[in-house]
């Protein structure tokens, strides 16, 4: 059987996570980002515009800009169009032909996600990430003994990652609020899972350190000020932004800043609301 087409659900925040079993940290300086199957082919069947996968689009593109500032390998994987018999094998059986009768397009990672020159890309062939690849030979390599896991789907790839990184006594942290599922029931499952298992899990926030960041009027007055047209008086808080100069550029600026910290914003999030209230109040829903 074919994926079915995936309803949008309430992505599980933070305060509703499993107790996890295990004390550990991510660390720059030990840990690899996996950005699972973000393939326009799997994130279609959530239709158009989904406020899940936009959420979780955010969530994975903070955890990106935070591994980039921090020195983080980043890998991907990606299943490839030409699957023939002998390698698709079972999954013909559970899932039908899946990419191999897709529009070749859809086999690209999603734009907002896109690969950058030095990460890598691994061919993905059956559930976990570490099957017929050289994962672990790269985490070797790199001294790397803990593996950041978000994307799709939680309670398939992502789950089974998880299991078999603890199975190479690899330290898995399966980011919460950035992957996605078939629904929400099987979203927490995979969550329960990881956390009593295999691994830990944890929110982007508790990743990027965003957490630490003291999300007031000040904070982001001192922000945005210096952007803005210097001869003009200070905005109120419901004032549109653009009126006192900013910019798209300047927006684009802030959004790449952010992100860095661990607050998972988007231009299209900022864009839409310009105000300094409509900010405050999305980085802290975001945070």
């Amino acid at each position: 059987m074919a994926i079915p087409r995936l309803a949008s659900y309430p992505l599980p925040q933070p305060d509703g996570f499993p107790a996890i079993k295990v004390d550990w940290t991510p660390a720059a300086d030990r840990a690899v980002l996996l950005i699972h199957d973000m393939q326009r082919y799997f994130v279609e069947f959530y239709g158009d515009s989904s406020p899940l996968i936009d959420q979780v689009v955010a969530n994975i593109a903070a955890l990106r800009a935070w591994a980039d500032a921090q020195g983080v390998p980043v890998v991907y994987t990606a299943q490839p169009t030409d699957q023939p018999p002998a390698d698709r094998a079972l999954l013909n059986d559970m899932w039908g032909p899946g990419l191999t009768q897709a529009d070749p397009a859809l086999q690209q990672v999603v734009d907002e996600l896109a690969p950058k020159d030095g990460d890598v890309v691994l061919t993905k062939w059956r559930y976990s990430a570490f099957h017929r690849s050289n994962l672990q030979d790269l985490m070797t390599e790199w001294r790397r003994d803990q593996l950041i896991v978000c994307g799709v789907y939680a309670h398939i790839g992502c789950l089974t990652t998880c299991t078999d990184a603890f199975m190479r006594d690899i330290q898995a942290f399966l980011i919460g609020d950035a992957v996605a599922d078939f629904s929400e029931e099987e979203h927490r499952m995979a969550l329960r899972y990881v956390a009593t298992r295999c691994g830990s899990t944890l929110s982007t926030a508790q990743v990027t350190g965003a957490g630490a960041v003291v999300l007031d009027e000040a904070w982001l007055r001192a922000q945005v000020q210096p952007l803005l047209d210097a001869d003009d008086e200070e905005p109120a808080l419901d004032d549109n932004l653009t009126d006192f100069g900013l910019d798209s550029v300047q927006v684009m600026t802030l959004v790449g800043e952010w992100q860095k910290r661990g607050l998972p914003v988007t231009f299209a999030d900022l864009a839409a609301q310009p105000t300094l209230q409509g900010w405050l109040d999305l980085l802290r829903a975001r945070a």
